[in-house]
């Protein structure tokens, strides 16, 4: 039975349309991942669904008594107001309980002082103390935008298992796939209008989704095919006299009539970039403190060359810092940075910096670039912008028209046109939609440059990143190899062997422990990044063989023409160099394979 129910809902912005007769149904125990592009109504839905916003059209029709909570993306505060307070004060029926609550709440939250001001806490800090209030709120259903936007991973990870086990209905925005994959068992999509409704998490979504879109060009195949033999039909002259000919010429036009499937807008974008020498950016014994708390200590470490970092760790531990000076806004007290000649760097801040309101959306980008230089030759800033789902109607609008999530691809935009060999993204998943995400990261992987990245999205982190920086302890960083799933394995294990370590009896000497440990045998793995590289490796090697052969055919044909001969083969040689480092790695990961499955027989075979 339908707890809450949305009727034939539409709504209109100025000329867009954001809702076209939308019908949705809400059962208890709904856990509901709500996506679509920025700017296609996510927010609106939830408002609607919360009573703060009418519809143009429709109605959304609730269960006698349900009651409702929801979490704004930009929550608002009453003044002078101490943080348990407010915390406390969400609660329907309060007892003597619900003040411990709420600071147990508040705790998990990262949320120490539980007695200061909310005025003088950050954005961040706000936007979790309004989630508090929330959770500590029994509420039939919750409504969160963007819950996981300012909380860290462990954070993340424990409102995971609280959402889990939240027994009423959910409905949430949020950018965090792993987070999608693990709360929520619906997926309801928002594009051009519509609700496209899923019965599974975020995984099972996409594989759903792409059927749905093959099943919509299907049908349109066939319309476009009927839709000419009828055409055909009525050239010849036929007449409307009988019944039966009326009839297919109503039918002809009715096909005429008959709407295309609309297709998402996807983010494209060509890497663009500036060449790099040998020396990038070189850190040695870099300190840094505000006060007495120490943030960076006697950190020392050379980016690589076309290496990608993840940094995490808990709110206020220093990540933004260390972005800060290793882009040179921040001097480190101790130590020094130092940069190469080459070095152009681009810088993603976490807060989108001020834009001027009356500057139109073009413009704001061809205050860097009119044209910017790509692989491919010279680009425009309006073509660009049209790769970033900006139209041209778009285009010429004032920035202040702009969605909050809006701004920020803008800004991002911004950042890319700048042609930068160094990217240093500091929170990019914030307010930014899961299809941006995605190219952004498919853009990452053919970018030639350096990428440092702080982010608490645990999905982008494992595919964009090679090798993790972690805060543990007061300003120390330990480094971790692969993606943040190759972290929490790393982690565990580490903690695994110090609890096996502090077991051992304290007569045994050390020796003996490290003879232990030495001894043991490796458990072998892949990596995250290894096991996703190894399922399509034999793909990768089949299209550059293709790829080689094709361009041999073309240096026949193009035997005579020596220009175009020798861009092929160049072209030629590049694909043989990638050909040949593909072919070096399927050697190391069936090898690798092979010793896992090995290792797997032999603990199966109790040897």
């Amino acid at each position: 039975m339908n707890i809450l129910n949305i009727e034939h809902v539409s709504k209109i912005f100025g000329e867009k349309v954001i809702f076209d007769d939308v019908s949705y149904g809400i059962h208890q125990g709904d856990k509901i991942g709500i996506i679509g592009i920025n700017g296609t109504g996510k927010t609106t839905i939830l408002k609607i669904i919360a009573g703060l916003e009418e519809p143009d059209e429709g109605q959304v029709i609730t269960q006698n008594g349900l009651r409702i909570t929801y979490l704004p993306q930009n929550p608002e505060f009453p003044p002078n107001t101490t943080i348990l307070d407010y915390v406390a004060d969400g609660k329907w029926q309060k007892d003597w309980a619900t003040a411990s609550e709420a600071a147990n709440i508040l705790n998990k939250l990262g949320i120490a002082d539980h007695e200061e001001k909310i005025e003088h806490l950050s954005g961040g800090q706000k936007k979790r103390v309004a989630l508090a209030r929330i959770l500590v709120n029994p509420a039939d259903v919750l409504i969160l935008d963007e819950p996981t936007n300012h909380i860290d991973n462990e954070m993340a990870a424990w409102l995971e298992d609280y959402l889990q086990k939240f027994k009423g209905a959910l409905i949430m925005v949020t950018h965090d796939r792993y987070f999608l994959d693990r709360v929520t068992n619906k997926i309801l999509e928002i594009s051009h209008g519509k609700l496209y409704s899923y019965e599974a998490n975020y995984s099972k979504f996409l594989e759903l989704k792409a059927q749905r879109e093959e099943m919509e060009l299907a049908g349109e195949r066939k319309r476009q095919s009927v839709l000419r033999m009828e055409l055909e039909w009525a050239k010849r002259g036929c007449r409307a006299r009988s019944t039966k000919q009326r009839a297919r010429l109503e039918r002809l036009e009715a096909l005429k009539n008959g709407a295309a499937p609309v297709k998402d807008q996807r983010v494209e974008l060509d890497s663009v970039e500036t060449r790099m020498g040998k020396k990038t950016i070189e850190l040695h014994h870099v300190s840094k403190s505000f006060g007495e708390k120490k943030v960076i200590d006697d950190f020392t470490y050379i980016i690589l060359r076309n290496q990608r970092l993840g940094i995490i760790g808990p709110n206020g531990c220093g990540k933004s810092t260390l972005m800060k000076m290793i882009a040179g806004i921040l001097k480190p007290d101790a130590g020094e940075i130092e940069w190469g000649d080459t070095i152009k760097i681009g810088y993603f801040a976490q807060e989108v910096p001020d834009m001027d309101r009356n500057l139109r959306v073009i413009d704001y980008i061809r205050e860097v670039a009119e044209y910017i230089p790509t692989k491919d030759g010279k680009i425009s800033a309006s073509m660009m912008l049209e790769r970033f789902l900006f139209d041209s109607a778009m285009q010429y609008t004032p920035v202040e028209k702009l969605s909050g999530g809006e701004k920020r691809r803008l800004y991002l935009l911004k950042v890319l046109m700048e042609a930068p060999n160094v990217l240093l993204l500091d929170e990019p998943s914030n307010d930014i939609d899961i299809p941006t995400l995605t190219i952004l990261e498919d853009y990452l992987d053919s970018f030639s440059g350096i990428v440092v990245a702080v982010s608490h999205d645990r999905y982008f982190l494992d595919n964009m990143s090679d090798r993790i920086f972690a805060f543990e302890g007061e300003g120390h960083l330990v480094q971790y190899e692969g993606g943040y799933t190759d972290y929490l394995e790393a982690r565990e294990r580490r903690q695994a062997d110090v609890s096996v370590e502090e077991s051992v009896p304290v007569k045994e000497n050390k020796s003996s422990r490290n003879g232990w440990k030495q001894n043991r045998k490796e458990k072998l793995k892949f990596s995250y990044k290894e096991e996703r590289e190894f399922e399509t490796i034999d793909e990768d090697i089949e299209k550059l063989e293709e790829k080689i052969a094709s361009l041999e055919a073309d240096m026949m044909k193009n035997a005579t023409n020596s220009g175009k001969l020798r861009e092929i083969v160049e072209e030629k040689e590049k694909a043989e160099k990638a050909l040949e480092e593909k072919m070096d790695r399927w050697v190391y990961l069936n090898d690798l394979a092979e010793r896992i499955e090995a290792q797997k027989n032999e603990k199966e075979a109790g040897l």
